[in-house]
């Protein structure tokens, strides 16, 4: 059995051995919480730096490649005319619109009256030729050729009178369209008979005549030579000026009652004529023949298109989608003084001639271009332009990530660009296929 003494001095010695493993828990925790919360400034700045940058690839792709021109369009007809007539009915002040018998949007035929201007019709004929002055009898050219070809397409014949003259036949087929559209012809000659031509020739010629007569009916004993001599020229040349005066008076078509179109139906493509309203320097705006695009490029845009390279031409407003081809490049600016195109600088028409026939719904409508400037034609190895590497050689190269993380350059020529790849080439053997992966950056 233990001494008293010996028991106290026994659990003073198992306290202190507590005290002490207590002593270093607690420092233990203390040290692993200083390393984790309490740093030197040399870590907490090697902390706070940019981690291991990543190695960002591509991969090689065997596809056609195109470099593409966007820019935008109109869709108009391949002929547009602006209405507006000029000149007024005889007798009245200044022209005045009287009836408009068409709507902005739709379509006309050939002979069509589309308004009204002081009484007198405007109607529509086909032709390519614009007109540019009044065609009368005895006139001559083209634009009488066009006339007669116009007459004969609406069936009124021309008779015998040549292409090209404005002859009796053709006097009598403008007599029969103004019939028909339910409206008078002016007269070459005048509306007032007074002042006919005609009318003062057939009056010579009458009294030309009778005088004659009055000759030839006197006694022979009575009878002058000379003067039956005399009257029979002047008969004779009462007549010839009945015949000139025939020639170029009767019915007319004035340069204000006619627009020649190429084609038809035509369409009203605008209309800010109003009954009652005074004639001003645009009444309507009418077009004809296939729907075409005309666009705009830029000064570095332009050299890069040429005719026959391809065109989709895309609708947002309907979502038509068709496909075309460049017909001609403007060589010098065409945009209107002040308007810019959307890269900057005056703008160079490029018309775009579509496979297919567009929608009437296109007509007037903006479009949008995208112009196949270049193509590889077949498919071919590509890579993203910032795949590619020149060195102080001018060697071009690109750097593939290999499986096992190793990288190989391998060197490249380059051929076609276009949305941000680049075809290339392996050179000197190396080695390059699709579905290698090429490095085109770094990720921090």
């Amino acid at each position: 059995m233990s001494e008293p003494g010996e028991s106290s001095g026994l659990s003073r010695r198992r306290r202190a051995v507590a005290a002490l493993a207590t002593g270093a828990v607690v420092l233990a925790g203390a040290a692993v919480w200083t390393s984790t919360f309490v740093k030197s400034p040399a870590q907490a700045a090697a902390d706070a730096g940019p981690p291991a940058p990543d190695v960002l690839t591509a991969p090689v792709e065997r596809r056609v490649l195109a470099d593409t021109v966007v820019t935008r369009g109109a869709v108009s007809a391949s002929q547009t005319v602006n209405l507006a007539p000029v000149g007024a009915a005889e007798g009245v002040g200044a022209p005045v619109v009287t009836k408009v018998m068409v709507r902005s949007g739709r379509t006309f035929t050939a002979g069509r009256v589309l308004m009204e201007i002081s009484g007198r019709p405007v109607f529509a004929l086909p032709g390519r030729l614009p007109v540019y002055r009044d065609l009368k009898p005895g006139s001559h050219g083209d634009d009488v050729r066009q006339l007669q070809e116009a007459l004969r397409t609406l069936g009124h014949s021309t008779g015998s009178d040549r292409s090209g003259t404005y002859g009796p036949g053709t006097k009598r087929a403008v007599a029969a369209l103004y019939a028909a559209i339910g409206y008078e012809p002016v007269p070459a000659g005048g509306a007032d008979a007074d002042a006919d031509p005609v009318t003062a020739a057939e009056e010579q010629v009458k009294q030309a005549r009778r005088h004659l007569d009055g000759l030839l009916k006197a006694d022979s004993g009575k009878r002058d030579a000379d003067e039956i001599r005399y009257a029979r020229e002047d008969l004779a040349d009462a007549e010839r000026r009945l015949a000139g005066a025939q020639a170029v008076t009767g019915p007319m078509v004035p340069a204000s009652e006619v627009v020649f179109l190429s084609g038809f139906p035509a369409r009203v493509d605008s209309l800010t004529a109003k009954v009652g309203g005074e004639v001003g320097e645009k009444l309507a705006t009418v077009s004809a023949g296939r729907l075409v695009v005309k666009g705009s490029l830029g000064a570095q845009e332009k050299d890069l298109i040429r005719p026959g390279q391809k065109v989709e031409v895309l609708s947002e407003v309907y979502g038509d989608e068709v496909t075309g081809t460049v017909s001609a490049v403007a060589d010098v600016p065409t945009a209107p003084e002040g308007e810019e195109t959307a890269s900057g600088g005056q703008g160079y028409e490029v018309l775009v001639k579509p496979d297919s026939a567009l929608p009437a719904r296109l007509a007037g409508q903006d479009v949008r271009l995208t112009i196949e400037a270049a193509s590889s034609g077949k498919k071919v190895l590509v890579v993203p332009v910032s795949a590619l590497s020149a060195g102080a050689d001018s060697r071009i190269t690109v750097t593939v990530l290999e499986a096992s993380g190793q990288r190989r350059r391998v060197e490249v020529r380059a051929g076609t660009s276009g949305d941000g790849y680049t075809e290339v080439t392996p050179v000197r053997g190396a080695r390059l296929g699709a579905g290698d992966k090429v490095v085109v950056g770094v990720s921090r």
